[in-house]
């Protein structure tokens, strides 16, 4: 079965095919000068994705890469349908349909926090974009899914997976936290499950808004006298939580303080700001960034052998 990429995630997809024990495919994916997306499935490899059931890993973050991805589905969904016909040539016009079997390995799905409608007239994006990959594929795994029910009822197979043993792991081996804390009570689930594998306490910050521009945030049985203390997330934005939170466990007591993620988004300059305010950034590589340090292939094999069994 072939791993195949694009432009956005092929370091990861090279991993997840080691991690399958399969190989990867680099399909071409550029841009025009205009900045239109062009990609194409080299003629050599036809063959290998009509032989067998594919893989393709791709992040839907920023705009671009849905645009890519979606040219990246239709490209395998022609061949596999035996659609080849071109003005160049290459391969016979007609080939036979070999039918489905085009699985879609989101490491990052964007637009996964506008899942909700706060107000008449919005667009649920999250719900919107998980049909159009739906309708070019036969099952998506997705890593650490903001809000997991944004992909209900899409029309294909979904398995949502989690970075977090990968991210535990890495933290025990790395810092050997005492603590660990969420910065909020939706990611609970997410701290629990670290802080129980890596065998430490763990707790949540409660939000309070005060005014429509004031969110406070307060730990709950908080105890971090002396402790090394990770907060961990589904994903890190501009960080401003996690300098906060990491300023009132300094203040109680904290010796160290780190920031751990699965998508490292780091917007308007986060990654230096998180520098001044915590002695460590730890993500995974869903996202290409400076902290990727953490291999989200296991996580992504996981949740595809999901869907293949």
């Amino acid at each position: 079965m072939p791993v195949l990429s694009g432009s956005n995630s092929r370091p990861l997809a090279k991993e997840l095919a080691i991690e399958l024990g399969m190989n990867h495919i680099s399909m071409e994916a550029r841009r025009f000068p205009d900045t239109e997306g062009y990609v194409r499935l080299a003629i050599e490899n036809i063959e290998a994705v009509r032989s067998e059931p594919c893989v393709l890993v791709s992040t839907t973050f920023p705009d671009s890469g849905i645009i890519e991805t979606l040219l990246l589905l239709e490209a395998l969904q022609d061949v596999r349908a035996g659609r080849t016909d071109s003005l160049k040539g290459g391969v016979p016009n007609e080939l036979p349909d070999v039918g489905p079997g085009i699985f879609l390995a989101i490491p990052y799905f964007g637009y996964s926090r506008q899942d909700k409608r706060f107000q008449p007239g919005e667009a649920i994006s999250a719900k919107a974009i998980g049909k159009l990959l739906a309708s070019r594929c036969d099952g998506i795994a997705v890593l650490d899914l903001h809000a997991p029910e944004a992909l209900d009822e899409i029309g294909v197979p979904v398995a949502l997976t989690s970075c977090m043993p990968e991210v535990a792991k890495h933290l025990q081996d790395t810092i050997a936290p005492d603590f660990i804390l969420s910065p909020d009570k939706g990611a609970i689930d997410r701290a629990s499950h670290v802080a129980n594998i890596i065998g430490c306490k763990f707790s949540y910050l409660e939000k309070t808004r005060i005014d429509a521009h004031t969110i406070v945030h307060k730990a709950k049985d908080l105890d971090v006298d002396g402790s090394i203390v990770a907060i961990v997330d589904d994903m890190i934005a501009t960080g401003g939580t996690i300098c906060r939170a990491s300023e009132a466990l300094h203040t109680q007591g904290a010796i160290e303080v780190h920031a751990a993620c699965t998508h490292g988004l780091f917007t308007g300059g986060a990654i230096s700001r998180l520098d001044r305010f915590v002695d460590g950034v730890h993500a995974a590589n869903s996202l290409q960034n400076p902290r990727a340090v953490i291999s989200g292939a296991p996580a992504l094999a996981r949740g595809l052998m999901e869907l293949l069994k």
